[in-house]
């Protein structure tokens, strides 16, 4: 295994157990069995390696595949929801401390902004794919794909929140009858004129 994927993997791993604010990269490169050194000569900084852990360790909204006008657009919306899922059920013990902490977040949400990445561009995306699956007819000519990305994220948000407030780290995967229920009120809203 090459050192990059040591080191994300070490990052990963210790981010879920002990949250992104108490886990530093001396840990991560002492976990990953190389030097601090070495970590930075593959990520800048202790922002660009969780960026990299989210999009590269994490299942979830940015990993789903979609195109607008191909598949099934309810097996679409299905696993764009199985996605945002299991991307908040894997991100709550990482991120959720820095919800307690106003001035961590504040210099958290500055250092990825310069990045061009944040919570907003997953929704975003889910919105661009309603928005195109409009465009093909697919989805009734009033839906406002903002909206129902919203609702998307925020139902998914409040669901894995739920499972991890029960469960904790090792809250399970949502049920297949959440993920029905979810996809097909979502499928009502989109499709009804």
């Amino acid at each position: 295994m090459e050192t990059r994927d040591r080191i994300l993997d070490a990052a990963a791993e210790l981010m879920r157990t002990r949250g992104i604010l108490r886990t530093t990269t001396k840990e991560i490169a002492k976990a990953a069995g190389f030097s601090e050194a070495t970590l930075y000569k593959h990520f800048r900084d202790k922002e660009e390696l969780l960026l990299r852990v989210l999009r590269e360790r994490m299942p979830g909204f940015a990993r789903v595949e979609v195109t607008a006008g191909e598949g099934n657009l309810e097996d679409n919306v299905s696993r764009l929801i199985w996605g945002a899922l299991e991307f908040y059920r894997e991100a709550f013990p990482m991120l959720g401390s820095l919800l307690s902490e106003p001035q961590l977040m504040a210099a958290h949400r500055e250092s990825i902004s310069r990045y061009g990445a944040g919570p907003q561009h997953a929704v975003d995306r889910v919105a661009g794919y309603f928005r195109a699956e409009r465009e093909c007819g697919r989805i009734a000519a009033g839906t406002d794909p903002d909206a129902a990305a919203a609702l998307l994220a925020g139902a998914c948000f409040q669901q894995a929140f739920l499972r991890y407030f029960a469960h904790g780290l090792d809250a399970p995967p949502a049920p297949d009858a959440l993920i029905t229920g979810l996809t097909q009120t979502l499928m009502r809203a989109l499709t009804s004129i």
